[in-house]
């Protein structure tokens, strides 16, 4: 997917929100700024002679876009810590020119490395802002496969709650494909049916039409590549759906026919308790499959928002592991209980 990150707020700062990413650009960008608080910052003025704009371009963008660069690390210094600023700047080998005249200046604005590429990627009037952007795609596709072992299609196996919801999954897959055998009046095709019900009522998508906007291969398991909250969201239909299949067939003493099921599962989808869940398992699923997959599901768009740092330390971070680590980890366990016993 072409990416234009002087259009998309959501891709910025899905850049903008991934430590690993802004590490290895920082190394390659190599600006040179001032120490300040713990951090390096650079003036407006530094800006403008970077991206040879003006600096009245530059405070064209600080204007328009101030929401989004305060959050990413623009701000406006004054008082004491503009005094500290200041002395930083004297102590600098450098000279007084590269900074503009702020000796007698009453505020001076700083950008940090975050509102610096921030701003990079608003930039459009800069040809190298723009080859910066190009570097900065570059990269983040690179440190995302390069800490996940160069794909992402199983991503979601690297969360540690992964194993848990999957290995809960296929039991509640069995109870319901039992009843679907027990309780329903059709033939073997009422396993997929009634599959891609779950699916499109969770994610609005079927299980072909999911398979083709994540390029999946005809031998993928569509739940070896589901999130751990969505896993737990399909164990959940599946296993009240089959006891509604259960008792309905109980009640009615013998199988239901398929405009039966259909409305049996119109209804139980339809419960005001689903909605909530639904609603963070789409969120978990457009927003983490658009950052790491670089797959947008157009039925969920609107579902879909930055990624935190913390959802990136989960999946690429020192708490994320390959699922064969996992069972292992999970073999130990349960060989240490078994022992006690």
């Amino acid at each position: 997917m072409n990416k234009d990150l002087t259009t998309s707020a959501i891709d910025r700062q899905n850049i903008l929100n991934n430590p690993y990413t802004l590490a290895e650009v920082e190394k390659a960008a190599g600006i040179r700024g001032i120490p300040f608080e713990g951090k390096s910052v650079v003036l407006k003025e530094q800006v403008a002679q970077f991206f040879d704009v003006t600096l009245r371009t530059v405070e064209n963008y600080l204007e328009r876009h101030a929401e989004e660069l305060v959050r990413n690390g623009y701000e406006v210094l004054r008082g004491k810590r503009l005094k500290v600023l200041k002395l930083a700047i004297d102590g600098l080998d450098v000279p007084e020119t590269d900074f503009g005249n702020i000796a007698k200046s009453p505020q001076l604005s700083i950008l940090d490395f975050r509102a610096f590429l921030n701003l990079a990627m608003l930039m459009t009037e800069s040809d190298r802002a723009r080859l910066l952007r190009q570097a900065i795609l570059d990269i983040a596709i690179d440190t995302i496969n390069h800490r996940t072992g160069g794909g992402t299609k199983y991503i979601n196996q690297r969360d540690e709650d992964f194993i848990h919801a999957a290995f809960a999954e296929e039991n509640y897959r069995k109870q319901f494909t039992d009843a679907l055998r027990d309780c329903v009046d059709m033939g073997v095709f009422k396993y997929p049916l009634y599959t891609d019900r779950i699916y499109v009522s969770i994610f609005r998508e079927d299980a072909q039409e999911y398979r083709k906007i994540l390029r999946l291969h005809s031998n993928d398991r569509v739940r070896s590549t589901l999130y751990a909250e969505v896993l737990d969201l399909v164990a959940a239909y599946e296993c009240g759906f089959a006891e509604n299949l259960q008792q309905e067939f109980q009640a009615k003493g013998r199988k239901l026919v398929l405009r039966e099921v259909d409305a049996l599962f119109k209804q139980f989808e339809s419960l005001p308790h689903w909605k909530p869940l639904i609603e963070r398992a789409r969120n978990k699923m457009a927003s983490r499959d658009l950052a790491f997959r670089d797959a947008l599901h157009q039925q969920l768009a609107e579902h879909v928002t930055p990624l935190q740092r913390e959802e990136f330390d989960r999946f690429l971070g020192e708490r994320s592991k390959e699922f064969a680590e996992r069972l292992e980890d999970a073999k130990d366990v349960m060989k240490r209980l078994k022992e006690r016993e």
